[in-house]
């Protein structure tokens, strides 16, 4: 029986423990004992970068590094002329990505095409007003029904919205992840977007069911 292995661990802000674990040549991220993600379940990840780039655009804001597969999706789709901030709350999974998974897509990071904000993506939002990004992804949270971390309520409701819709250039896109489907959420962005609508998305490719939301919305 193969061993599971706790490669790193750190105390979350809100005093949760996360663990890095490797079993069978794939690695998995734990909070206080949880799956948190993992590098077998990636497809909504790389589905939300295939609906946030559909149009093409030159510069993309990814809120939540993860193991960085949506980063991955984005750099291919986009191209060599794609500018792309990855803004990751916490510091110790930017040094997993590049010490424990740089086979995984930890060299990435180091990509030219590519900046790193360490700090929260609310920062990175509000620099950008005026219009600075054509595209925004949001997984940094379970979803706007079962926030783990309060304060993302700022990015969540309409007035987070209005910051999102600050940051987007005209017809620019933003993409909220959520571990839930909410129609309430649903109607609240297309008070301030248009084009909004919900997608189903699977954890992997053969997965039964669609176990994810993905609410994509507009910048008239």
């Amino acid at each position: 029986m193969k061993q599971t292995k706790n490669l790193a661990q750190c105390t979350a802000p809100d005093g949760s423990l996360m663990v890095l674990q490797e079993h069978d040549g794939q690695f998995f991220m734990k909070v206080d004992g949880v799956t948190l993600m993992s590098t077998i379940a990636t497809s909504s990840e790389q589905l939300m970068a295939e609906l946030a780039c559909a149009a093409g655009p030159r510069r993309v804001l990814i809120g939540g590094l993860g193991f960085g597969f949506t980063l991955r999706k984005v750099l291919e789709l986009c191209g060599a002329d794609v500018e792309v901030e990855v803004a990751e709350l916490l510091p110790e999974v930017v040094a997993w990505n590049r010490e424990f998974l740089l086979e995984v897509n930890g060299h990435l990071l180091d990509d030219s095409r590519v900046k790193v904000h360490v700090g929260d993506v609310k920062e990175s939002i509000d620099r950008a007003a005026g219009g600075k990004f054509d595209a925004v992804m949001l997984d940094v949270d379970n979803g706007p029904d079962s926030l783990v971390h309060r304060d993302n309520d700022q990015l969540y409701g309409r007035r987070g919205f209005r910051r999102v819709k600050s940051a987007l250039a005209a017809k620019g896109r933003v993409v909220y992840w959520s571990a839930n489907r909410d129609k309430g959420f649903e109607r609240e962005l297309a008070k301030e977007f248009v084009n909004v609508r919900s997608i189903g998305a699977k954890a992997y490719p053969k997965a039964k069911k669609f176990t994810h939301t993905l609410f994509v919305a507009d910048k008239a």
